[in-house]
């Protein structure tokens, strides 16, 4: 199947062939037609799954088919829970629509009003974040009162983000007859009740709804807190990779971590909640295109970030939830290429362990990056011998292995690469109650 098969306006088609689209996704095969046909969509699809394009497009065509004007007023609204994400979108919108002439316009924090104000009230499209947008429609600045189409994009993060009463007052000054779409990585309860009073006998689309891409490696690399600098430099000196993005739990230890990198003589840069806009875009802009190797970035750039290279995505610290570990992770494995995703543990990070391999279907891989100066102490006593050796990024075990029941966890038979590895079964301590601690060893 193809593009093709949408019977898309050729201008549409010129967008879709410049961005290099060949084969729809499988969440744009399912959504594409029921947008088209005006219904409501229930999207559960975790990033990088094309779920932009399957709203994008046929909303595109629908505005081309009703000959909407293409400089407003604001006929589809789009919100999204960051800056980074709606810029994404937006540019989406530009890249898909820039033969139709259909304005896209961009709304959110941390920059000046004035020049958003005046973009929005150009725009037939408009992507923006509740909180800015919502302050401009109350002064009057920005009129939706001719939306027919709202789209809800991660409307789980928005949640998570406490916009939920922004929502509820933003749809509350829209037309109450317009097409709803609601997309979201997860389900839980909140969103669920939103998505019943919202969308009116919706199609439901779901694709690998909380499993991360099945073609992304995982492992554990089991090191005390004081050492984890130490650890990563040393895997990203011995370890092939194109792009990593690194997770931090704070804006001060991802900007301190992307320093140190960049003081070894490694290609850093951070992206944080206390940069400005221009400073953002430029990391971004900058990771995207090879000026930098590295982003370390917080839970900011879990979602929003679209780049092909990233090989290898690091989670220093682990997230507060394990739905928010499936979203960093996917970051890599895009595009058809596979990724590995590497978390750096303590002791104390057992049960959030526990609760991401329980999401994943399998126990994760714990590994020793041979040839490391682990501490002699405290959580050194934790490992194991070392194991015969592996080299960072071979395929491990196919077969997940046991869980802490010891029932032999799911199997997946779609792809080589299970979550908890890819041939073999990995290393785990013979001793009881070692949690996250009890590792194979990989060679450098």
């Amino acid at each position: 199947m193809d593009f093709s098969s949408f019977s898309f306006d050729q201008r549409l088609n010129v967008g879709i062939r410049d961005c290099g689209y060949v084969t729809p996704t499988p969440i744009q095969i399912q959504a594409i037609p029921s947008v088209l046909a005006g219904k409501d969509v229930l999207g559960l699809a975790q990033t990088g799954t094309g779920k932009t394009a399957a709203f994008a497009l046929p909303l595109l065509q629908r505005m081309i088919t009703d000959g909407i004007s293409v400089r407003g007023p604001v006929r589809v609204l789009v919100l999204a829970p960051t800056r980074e994400l709606a810029l994404q979108i937006h540019e989406t919108f530009i890249s898909l629509g820039k033969q139709t002439g259909i304005r896209s316009a961009a709304v959110f924090g941390g920059v000046g009003e004035t020049p958003q104000v005046k973009a929005a009230r150009q725009a037939s499209v408009l992507v923006a974040c509740p909180g800015r947008l919502l302050d401009l429609v109350n002064r009057g600045l920005v009129d939706l009162s001719h939306v027919n189409a709202l789209v809800l994009d991660e409307a789980d993060r928005m949640f998570d983000m406490g916009f939920l009463p922004d929502l509820r007052r933003i749809m509350a000054k829209l037309p109450a007859k317009r097409q709803n779409l609601l997309f979201s990585a997860t389900m839980p309860p909140e969103i669920r009740k939103i998505a019943d009073q919202v969308l009116v006998q919706p199609a439901v689309v779901q694709v690998s709804n909380t499993a991360p891409p099945e073609k992304i490696r995982h492992t554990l690399y089991p090191v005390s807190a004081g050492q984890k600098m130490g650890l990563l430099e040393a895997y990203l000196g011995r370890t092939p990779h194109d792009c990593v993005l690194i997770f931090t739990r704070t804006k001060h230890r991802a900007k301190s971590l992307a320093r140190k990198l960049e003081q070894k003589g490694m290609l850093a840069t951070s992206l944080q909640g206390n940069l400005s806009q221009n400073r953002r875009q430029e990391a971004l802009d900058g990771f995207r295109s090879g000026k930098y190797r590295i982003m370390v970035a917080t839970d900011i750039a879990a979602r929003g970030i679209d780049c092909v290279r990233i090989s290898h995505v690091v989670n220093f610290d682990l997230p507060d939830t394990a739905e928010s570990y499936t979203h960093r992770i996917g970051r890599t494995g895009r595009a058809d290429k596979s990724g590995e995703a590497i978390t750096l543990v303590s002791p104390e990070d057992s049960a959030q362990i526990n609760a991401i391999e329980r999401i994943l279907g399998g126990r994760l891989e714990r590994v020793r990056l041979e040839g490391f100066a682990y501490s002699s102490g405290g959580d050194e006593a934790s490992f194991e011998e070392p194991r015969p050796a592996r080299a960072p990024g071979r395929t491990p075990g196919r077969n997940a292995p046991s869980g802490r029941s010891g029932r032999p966890a799911p199997r997946n038979t779609s792809d080589s690469r299970s979550p908890a590895g890819r041939s073999g079964n990995p290393r785990r301590s013979s001793s009881p109650g070692r949690g996250v601690f009890g590792v194979a060893s990989a060679a450098s």
